[in-house]
């Protein structure tokens, strides 16, 4: 699993990232995978979808099957409309 954190600062634009319709995924462009966020039988997507309030850090987390995605990786985080380039797995 690989855990995605994020601290809001605008509310506003934050929307989209919590937005349940919007399919969140961790693209490994070097490991050629595309991540998705797990969806459990009892507990639902792995994922925070309260509306954003600023000052509060959110999660979800990504399945890695296979440890496929490995710390020092650049990876790309899509969401909706919002992407997030070359952030490194720690």
């Amino acid at each position: 699993m690989i855990r995605f954190s994020y601290r809001v600062l605008d509310a506003e634009k934050a929307k989209g990232l919590n937005d349940k319709k919007a399919e969140p995924y961790l693209v490994d462009e070097k490991a050629h995978v595309k991540l998705v966020v797990p969806t459990m039988e009892k507990v639902g997507q792995l994922r925070q979808s309260s509306t954003p309030e600023a000052g509060k850090a959110y999660w979800m987390v990504f399945s890695n099957k296979g440890r496929l995605v490995r710390p020092g990786d650049r990876v790309n985080v899509v969401i909706g409309n919002f992407r997030a380039n070359g952030l490194m797995v720690q």
